[in-house]
């Protein structure tokens, strides 16, 4: 089974790090020399068993402060499927650590500690989840043990967030709401004998047997060039290969495909995958590809369809997340657009609106930009962007904003086909 990208989110202190360590324990993905370790250290600060977060929490000074401040890449496995999860921090200000955590993921983990419920910080990490559309949402409902595994308060903290959810236009099928507590390991590994009232299966079983629709239907074809080979040697005279990611659908020897933004056109004479030819790359593949005729493209030329030609704007509506806490936005702000390996210059035209947490409402912005902020927005571009008519390629619609000066990504957002 194809390989499971999860980052975790929530507020902080809900539990992530103990999570992520109990499923790097319960899965014997830790050796045991590092189990002793942790125990001891665990008994030195005072505990009378194993702090599972300090499995994840791998910075002395972090240690000593009780937190996690930084985004840790943790790959683990079961006899059914490997994993890699981004833990993040939960505190406010580290709100960008949770996008770049997010931004490769194909689901995420929202922890909320059944004490407090949700919170503004568990609805700015949905909101930026459904903005990335990550495929699904597992909601651990954590710390079980504390609130005695009390079916009443833990209905209603499902039926918040199933609400705070459709206010956010997320179907409840892409929810799966579980009562867990990390610490304790219930309805971790198994469906636990402390809460006879859930029916469901367990956190990992859940993850286990989660699918990933890998090609959707007539999706449009997406091939952002990365690098263009041109080997030396008498063996490869001539030879010019594009090496990239196939971002979308499918690509096929014969396919007749159109460049952008050079609008040339040619037809694929050879796929190259891991060293071998093939007839078909699909979506999530690394490739090379060479064409029929000699085109001249390079790093950043897309390979398309001609449909998605048919989409391309210089003037662009765009949800935000500012990241930065040193560059602001105001209108007439100029920075790069990056999507993909494509960048063009492009400037701030209008703050339409700005997300307020509280009333999950949009409300009339202040005209600038700032940490975490999420906002609606529209920006004029230099060069014509290309978007997809397949409201599935986010390839295309995903993009970063780059301060010209530093050279520091200061947003991120996704464009709007209308």
């Amino acid at each position: 089974m194809k390989l499971l990208k999860i980052t975790t989110a929530g507020s902080v202190d809900d539990g992530k790090s103990t999570l992520i360590g109990r499923l790097l324990y319960d899965t014997h993905s830790v050796p045991d020399d590092k189990k002793e370790e942790i125990f001891n250290t665990s008994i030195r600060r005072g505990g009378d068993e194993i702090d599972y977060s300090l499995f994840t929490d791998g910075l002395i000074a972090e240690r000593e402060q009780g937190i996690t401040i930084d985004v840790a890449h943790i790959y683990f496995s079961t006899p059914k499927r490997k994993f890699i999860i981004a833990d993040t921090p939960g505190h406010i200000e580290y709100t960008r650590n949770m996008i770049t955590g997010a931004s490769n993921s194909d689901v995420a983990i929202i922890l909320i500690d059944a004490r407090n419920g949700i919170l503004e910080q568990t609805k700015r990490h949905l909101f930026i989840i459904n903005l990335l559309q990550l495929k699904h949402i597992f909601v651990a409902v954590n710390k079980m043990d504390l609130i005695g595994f009390d079916q009443q308060k833990y209905d209603a903290i499902a039926t918040e967030f199933k609400r705070t959810a459709k206010e956010f236009g997320i179907a409840e099928s892409k929810l799966s709401i579980i009562p867990i507590s990390a610490k304790k390991g219930d309805n971790i590994m198994h469906v636990s004998e402390n809460t006879p009232w859930y029916k469901g299966i367990s956190l990992l079983q859940a993850l286990e047997s989660f699918q990933i629709e890998e090609v959707i239907a007539n999706e449009d074809s997406l091939f952002n060039i990365q690098y263009v080979i041109r080997p030396k040697g008498d063996k490869w005279i001539d030879f010019r290969g594009y090496a990239g990611k196939v971002n979308a659908g499918t690509l096929s020897v014969g396919d007749e495909i159109s460049t952008y933004p050079s609008k040339k056109t040619a037809k694929i004479k050879e796929i190259i995958y891991n060293q071998q030819a093939v007839e078909q790359a699909v979506k999530g593949q690394s490739i090379c590809i060479t064409l029929d005729k000699d085109v001249d493209l390079s790093r950043g030329e897309w390979l398309v369809n001609a449909s998605t030609l048919n989409n391309e704007k210089t003037e662009v509506n765009a949800t935000v997340c500012w990241l930065n806490e040193v560059v602001n936005a105001n209108v007439g702000s100029k920075f790069i657009l990056q999507y993909g390996t494509t960048r063009t210059m492009v400037k701030l035209a209008a703050i339409d609106s700005e997300l307020q947490l509280e009333s999950l409402q949009f409300v009339k912005s202040d005209g600038t930009l700032s940490l975490n902020s999420i906002a609606t927005t529209q920006w004029k571009t230099a060069q014509p962007v290309i978007l997809s008519n397949s409201s599935n390629s986010q390839v295309i619609k995903n993009f970063i904003l780059i301060d010209e000066q530093t050279n520091n990504t200061v947003g991120v957002g996704i464009m709007n086909n209308n």
